[in-house]
C-alpha cells in the first residue's frame, strides 16, 4: 500500500479539529479532480472529463458527510481555524495536471486516485494510533472506514478502466521505437508544412532527427521497452506533441537502466532532442 510522504507530526486534540482536518482534506481532493475534469475538457479529451467529475463527485459527497458530521457535533460547518498543524499532504495528481493528456486513460485516472485513497486511509489509521482519547479515536477510525470503502469502489473501476484499455491495445497493431520515431517523423513534417519561416523549419529538421533515430535503432535497438505498449493508443499515435512525451518516456527510462555506457549516453542524447523538440511543438501551439 501506497506510504505516506509525511506521517501525522502532531495529536489531534479534538474532535472538532479532526472535522477541520478532513474537511480541508476532502477540500483540496475535490478541487484537484474539478480542475482535471477542466483540463481535459479544454485539451480536448472528452472522454476523461466524466471520469474526473465522477470523481470529484465522491469528494463531494465525502465533503457532504463531513459537514452533516460536524454540524451534529457542534452545530457549525467545520471550522479550518480549529487547525493546530498542517495535514498531511495526502493528494498527489502524480503529473496529471502537467503531461500531455492523451497519456491520460481512464485506467491511470483511477489509479491516482485509488494511491489517494490508500493515503487518506493510511492518514486516519495514524491519527486514530496517536490518540488516548477513546471519542477521537473512534471517529478518526470512522474515517478510515470511510476512505477503505471508498478505495473499494475505486479498485472495481480502476480493474473495468484496465479490461477496457486492454481490450481496446489488442486491436492496435505492435509498434516498436523505429516506428514510433518514423511515424513521428511523419507527424512533425505535416506539422512543418502548415508553419512558415523558423517554426517550420525547426520543425522539419526535428523531423529528419526523428528518421536518423529510427534508421540508429534499427542498426542497434535498445531492447523492448514496456512504455511503448503501455502508452500505445490512437490518440497518442495520431498527434505530435503525446507522441513526443511517449518517446521521451521512453528514452529517459532506457538512461536509467541499460547497462552499458555508450547506450545509456545514447538514450539521454535522444531524450534531449526530444525535449528541445517537445518546446518547439509547444511554441507553435501557442
Amino acid at each position: 500500500m501506497t506510504l505516506l510522504r509525511s506521517e501525522p507530526f502532531a495529536e489531534v486534540e479534538t474532535l472538532e479539529e479532526l472535522l477541520a482536518i478532513a474537511y480541508r482534506m476532502e477540500q483540496e481532493a475535490f478541487g484537484n479532480y474539478t480542475d482535471l475534469a477542466e483540463r481535459m475538457r479544454r485539451e480536448g479529451r472528452p472522454d476523461l472529463v466524466p471520469v474526473f467529475e465522477r470523481l470529484a463527485g465522491e469528494e463531494a459527497r465525502h465533503i457532504d458527510n463531513v459537514v452533516d458530521w460536524s454540524q451534529r457535533v457542534s452545530g457549525t460547518m467545520p471550522d479550518l481555524a480549529k487547525l493546530q498543524w498542517e495535514p498531511a499532504d495526502t493528494f498527489d495528481d502524480e503529473g496529471a495536471s502537467a503531461i500531455a493528456p492523451e497519456l491520460m486513460g481512464a485506467y491511470r485516472s483511477f489509479s491516482m486516485a485509488v494511491r489517494n485513497e490508500e493515503r487518506a486511509f493510511l492518514f486516519w489509521t495514524h491519527v486514530a494510533a496517536q490518540t488516548d482519547q477513546d471519542p477521537l479515536r473512534l471517529a478518526a477510525e470512522q474515517m478510515a472506514r470511510e476512505e477503505l470503502g471508498h478505495l473499494t469502489t475505486l479498485r472495481v473501476e480502476r480493474r473495468r478502466a484496465f479490461h477496457a484499455e486492454r481490450a481496446a491495445k489488442a486491436q492496435l497493431e505492435a509498434a516498436s521505437l523505429p516506428d514510433l520515431e518514423l511515424r513521428f517523423a511523419d507527424l512533425l513534417q505535416a506539422a512543418a508544412a502548415r508553419q512558415e519561416g523558423a517554426s517550420g523549419s525547426g520543425l522539419e529538421a526535428a523531423a529528419r532527427e526523428a528518421r536518423e533515430r529510427a534508421a540508429a535503432l534499427a542498426d542497434a535497438p535498445f531492447g523492448p521497452s514496456r512504455l511503448v505498449q503501455d502508452g500505445l493508443r490512437p490518440d497518442v499515435l495520431g498527434r505530435a506533441v503525446p507522441l513526443c512525451e511517449l518517446l521521451l518516456d521512453c528514452y529517459l527510462d532506457f538512461a536509467e537502466r541499460l547497462p552499458g555506457e555508450e547506450d545509456r549516453t545514447r538514450a539521454q542524447r535522444f531524450a534531449g532532442r526530444l525535449v528541445a523538440c517537445r518546446s518547439a511543438l509547444r511554441d507553435v501551439q501557442r
